[in-house]
């Protein structure tokens, strides 16, 4: 029986609290040591904690050029809006602690199967742990030990990524070989398996290895291509396993959105997954909310992204005459089907329901309004109300990541075959219902749209630039809201891709608008200073009030335009990497701030 999050927690109980200071402070409980991690049981619960306090519960609300809500992140906003915190900031070490407790305290127990597997877990967790900080702060103090408050290492320097990339792929390789496979672990897919540390190993490998290639970043040691093929080679050595394979129920139009609405995860697609069991345990998360309620930030996905989506013949939207002043209606028609699974397209209802609902543009600011994650309205018969609450499990790693993190590397180490994209980003094209990505086609023809300075990736070149950006375009669409929009951004050096526009909708001026396909007007807009027109059963918005557009009273859905919130730019040479906090290196002058931080 799978567990919920709720029963990670019990292992707090047992009194081996981390302090929340992280390095510097002794468990106050040691004197217990001695008399626990002395079986299976005792090293499972305290590892338990670790799946809650380091995976993320709500990738979902992750914003980016891809996904805008009223009020934009701090990164988002760029420039000045940006600063050193004192604290915090995630220069955080709790959860290390604890792993490393953990694997200092092994030798007590007598069970050598289960000291295997939960130091594959803990050091798994380890490898997890510093790869968010490696994207964060870049070089980091390395810790694989338990630090007592006089320890001199509390002052190390920070360590070069290098280093830290080296005992990370340690870690995780003797995850892979002492894990558990999938069936053999009873909890999979929210128990860690071999799979998992392939899939992980697959995705930092990749960050590290098109990082340096596309901030130029070299070592004596290895270059980017090192890092290219060893996620290449994790992420082949999942897929040859045999384990892991895409949900399909063969029905394209809705196999993309039933993926991610299910009560209990799909095991062959979800490798790690962490568990929601509101019926039982009342656990829950927020996705339903985040889309539903008008309070939580009205979330939508920006015009840019929405024109990314290829036609359902594999064309592209931005090749059709007059693409730039669609309206919904027409530009929604005959899209990969993955575009209606993703936002509220014309005719959706809510899954288990029939009442057609719009695009509401009192939800969401750009009026396409995320649908991922959304399930029916209700649980248990109607016993517990889901508009404000979700039940679904929450994937950390999906087998359609993997294979596209096999085809993005090949493709950038110039080896990527048409076999090879058959078995990985065509498979996930056909669960889709979309042609296959032919190699040789896309980088004759490379999209300029994906290209250009305003709408991609300007810096992708060379002979496979085609396909390339066709992988980007897949894994965009494919992984979207799925938290992992702002890392592909920085590791190819794309942050300016945040100052791209992030509007909406278009409207050509005041008047009524269908958004849901049935023939009738759901919203009405008005200029202001005229009067507030009544039509039956449509909401009247007034433009610069309600909504605001790019052009005066015509143009893209604008909001940010008409609330003034400054967009102050991406700094190339400082943000991508995120500042130390001022506090830490008072503390310990041995840490050097990263590059512009001021």
């Amino acid at each position: 029986m799978k567990k919920s999050i709720s029963i990670l927690l019990c292992a707090l109980a047992i009194g081996f609290s981390s302090c929340e200071d992280a390095l510097d402070v002794s468990p106050k409980d040691r004197q217990t040591e001695n008399d626990y991690f002395k079986d299976a049981t005792a090293l499972e619960m305290f590892t338990n904690p670790l799946y809650n306090n380091l995976l993320d519960k709500s990738p979902f609300e992750e914003t980016s050029d891809q996904m805008v809500i009223k009020t934009l992140s701090v990164i988002m906003q760029g420039g000045g809006r940006r600063s050193i915190p004192a604290t915090g900031g995630g220069w955080t070490w709790t959860d290390l602690r604890r792993i490393n407790t953990l694997l200092g305290n092994t030798f007590r127990c007598d069970d050598q199967a289960a000291v295997a597997k939960y130091s594959a877990v803990a050091r798994f967790f380890r490898a997890f742990f510093y790869y968010e900080k490696v994207r964060r702060f870049g070089d980091v103090p390395w810790y694989d030990r338990e630090l007592g408050s006089a320890d001199a290492a509390l002052y190390n320097p920070r360590d070069s990524r290098e280093f830290i990339m080296t005992r990370m792929l340690e870690d995780i390789d003797f995850a892979i070989e002492n894990l558990p496979a999938k069936k053999d672990e009873k909890n999979a897919p929210f128990r860690l398996t071999k799979g998992a540390a392939l899939a992980l190993k697959s995705q930092f490998c990749l960050f590290e290895g098109t990082y340096r290639k596309y901030h130029g970043i070299s070592y004596a040691e290895h270059d980017y291509d090192y890092y290219l093929r060893l996620a290449a080679e994790a992420a082949e050595t999942l897929m040859d396993r045999g384990e892991y394979s895409l949900y399909s129920t063969n029905s394209p139009d809705k196999d993309y959105q039933n993926l991610f609405v299910q009560e209990v995860a799909d095991p062959n697609e979800y490798i790690l997954a962490l568990s929601f069991q509101a019926a039982i345990d009342g656990n829950q998360h927020n996705a339903n909310a985040f889309t539903l309620v008008a309070t939580q930030g009205r979330p939508g996905y920006t015009r840019k992204f929405v024109n990314s989506y290829l036609m359902s013949d594999g064309s592209r939207f931005t090749d059709r005459n007059g693409w730039q002043t669609m309206q919904f209606a027409e530009e929604i028609k005959n899209r990969d089907p993955r575009l209606v699974q993703s936002i509220r397209g014309l005719g959706y209802h809510r899954i288990g329901q029939t009442q057609i609902l719009p695009a509401d543009l009192q939800l969401s600011i750009t009026g396409y309004q995320p649908i991922k994650f959304v399930q029916d309205p209700s649980l248990n018969g109607g016993q517990i109300d889901r508009n404000d609450r979700s039940t679904a499990d929450i994937p950390v790693y999906r087998y359609a990541e993997v294979l596209l993190n096999y085809a993005e590397a090949k493709a950038e180490l110039g080896t990527l075959s048409q076999s090879e994209l058959d078995r990985s980003v065509n498979l996930i094209r056909a669960r889709a219902g979309m042609p296959s990505l032919i190699l040789a086609d896309a980088n004759a023809n490379p999209d300029p749209y994906l290209s250009s300075e305003l709408t991609g990736y300007p810096n992708v070149t060379g002979s496979n630039k085609g396909v390339i950006l066709e992988i980007r375009r897949e894994r965009s669409i494919e992984l979207v809201q799925e938290g992992l929009r702002l890392d592909d951004l920085f590791r190819w050096n794309c942050g300016k891709c945040l100052d791209q526009d992030i509007t909406g909708m278009y409207f050509p001026g005041p008047g009524s608008y269908d958004l849901s396909g049935n023939g009738k007007p759901d919203f009405v807009l008005y200029a202001k200073g005229s009067a507030k027109p009544s039509v039956s059963g449509a909401v009247a918005l007034q433009i610069d009030v309600d909504v605001w557009l790019t052009e005066g009273n015509r143009g893209y859905l604008d909001w940010h335009s008409g609330v003034k919130s400054e967009r102050n730019g991406f700094n190339e040479q400082r943000d991508y990497l995120y500042p130390i906090p001022s506090d830490e290196i008072a503390i310990n002058p041995n840490l050097v701030q990263n590059p512009g931080w001021k």
